[in-house]
């Protein structure tokens, strides 16, 4: 486990002093050549327990890889098959499992209602070094023991619920497990407890700040100074809009269930970048249809393998999601690389009228709109034999809605910037506040109500 260490450092991060905090400062800013080092050891530890489950032992022997000693270097990583979400259904539930069900004290398992389940297992030391890692990036943005930490996450089978609390915990935060929905009790908690840092989704930190006055509260009354975002892609005017409504400073956070959950990375107080923790992962971006590795900075499918989990071991995971790594070192002085923010999955991609198309997209247009609110919907359907888009967005709250001229001006715009980013001319509505549907999870921002097979 993670020692806290009280390590300080001064940098500069837009135009003030910033003081640095580190968890494990001697992890976390390993010299690189150190770091890669560690992490060959790790993953010939990590391809050994794979090597005792049924699924790897006979993909590893496939390849003629029969113990962690065949790993000479890290890029002998190559030679291992990538492992893919449908792999995890089709080994359920004991084809990756590394130790004796007994060992097992704990879960977790993705929310679909049909099919399988991805379901990860974890030891007591899994929860711990989890737990750790968490610790590592709550302290890294700056938080401390004196921080009230309100957690508006789902709880349960899903892991950023228990994954940030322990966490949380771990750097002796108070923490209140709020969960996500029922704004006006989540409004008393901030209050009455004088909470500082909350987590929950984007799109759910700006739904609570809709219904801030509606509660009868305003800033004033409570204590906010961050937010830790995440569970869903969005853009960097998302951040920026949260923060300037909070007067609060937000920080990105990357993480999934077959990774453990939250803690694979996050950003520090530079805001610049995720740290991913190289100690606990080996990262890869690769071409996702060549699968040949992308050049440093281009943009590509994450891959990921997982190095500090004993009951679970996953090599070479096909995450979907895609990013780049920063080229350049972080000021803060950590040596694990960044990646930057998930700017969307491959699986998610919309392909209308043969343009590829994604979601944060279309997000990065509508959010840097000032005029426009912070609920929006993307409906894709037929027309005939066409494909069409339609965004529907909310409007702000100074906008009229019976006012016909400066909406239709309102709405050309909006259109015109679509066109012009995705280049595809999307049918625009306009909607009063409050009229789409707001989840209290995941957002759901895509409607695709086009033929399976088209």
């Amino acid at each position: 486990m993670a020692k806290l260490v009280g390590v300080t450092i001064e940098g500069m991060n837009m135009n003030r002093m910033v003081q640095y905090q580190y968890w494990d400062k001697e992890t976390e800013t390993l010299p690189r050549e150190e770091l890669e080092k560690f992490q060959l050891k790790l993953l010939r530890e990590s391809v050994n327990r794979a090597l005792r489950t049924p699924f790897y032992k006979k993909r590893l022997f496939q390849v003629g890889i029969t113990s962690g000693d065949d790993m000479k270097s890290l890029q002998d990583l190559q030679k291992i098959p990538f492992t893919t979400k449908q792999d995890l259904r089709d080994a359920f539930p004991d084809g990756m499992l590394a130790v004796d069900r007994r060992e097992i004290v704990r879960l977790h398992a993705s929310s679909g209602t049909t099919g399988t389940p991805t379901t990860i297992y974890f030891t007591k030391k899994d929860l711990e070094r989890w737990a750790s890692y968490v610790a590592r990036c709550i302290y890294g943005t700056g938080c401390t023991r004196d921080d009230v930490f309100q957690n508006m996450i789902t709880y349960g089978l899903f892991t950023g619920g228990l994954g940030i609390h322990y966490g949380a915990e771990m750097v002796g935060m108070l923490v209140i497990p709020s969960g996500p929905g029922n704004t006006g009790r989540q409004f008393k908690m901030m209050k009455d407890h004088r909470t500082t840092v909350v987590h929950a989704t984007p799109s759910f930190l700006l739904h609570l700040h809709s219904k801030l006055e509606e509660e009868g509260y305003t800033l004033s009354d409570l204590a906010l100074r961050k937010a830790f975002a995440g569970a869903e892609p969005y853009s960097e005017d998302t951040r920026r809009r949260i923060e300037e409504l909070w007067n609060i400073d937000v920080y990105n956070s990357y993480g999934l269930s077959e990774m453990n959950g939250p803690g694979v990375a996050f950003e520090c107080q530079h805001k610049d970048g995720m740290h991913l923790w190289e100690d606990g992962y080996i990262a890869e971006i690769i071409n996702p249809d060549t699968f040949e590795p992308v050049a440093n900075g281009e943009t590509g499918e994450l891959v990921l393998t997982i190095l500090c989990r004993e009951a679970m071991p996953i090599l070479r995971y096909r995450t979907r999601d895609l990013t780049s790594f920063y080229t350049e070192p972080c000021p803060c002085g950590r040596t694990h690389r960044r990646i930057r923010r998930i700017t969307g999955r491959t699986d998610d991609m919309l392909i209308i009228n043969g343009v590829n198309v994604f979601p944060s997209q279309i997000e990065e247009v509508i959010m840097g709109i000032k005029e426009v609110g912070n609920n929006y919907l993307i409906q894709v359907d037929k027309d005939g034999a066409l494909d069409r888009l339609t965004v529907k967005t909310e409007v702000g709250p100074n906008i009229f809605m019976d006012d016909a001229r400066p909406l239709n001006a309102l709405k050309e715009r909006i259109r015109h910037a679509l066109q012009t980013t995705i280049s595809i001319n999307p049918k625009v509505e306009l909607h009063e506040p409050g009229a789409l549907p707001v989840s209290e999870g995941k957002a759901k921002r895509v409607i695709d109500t086009r033929p399976k097979d088209v």
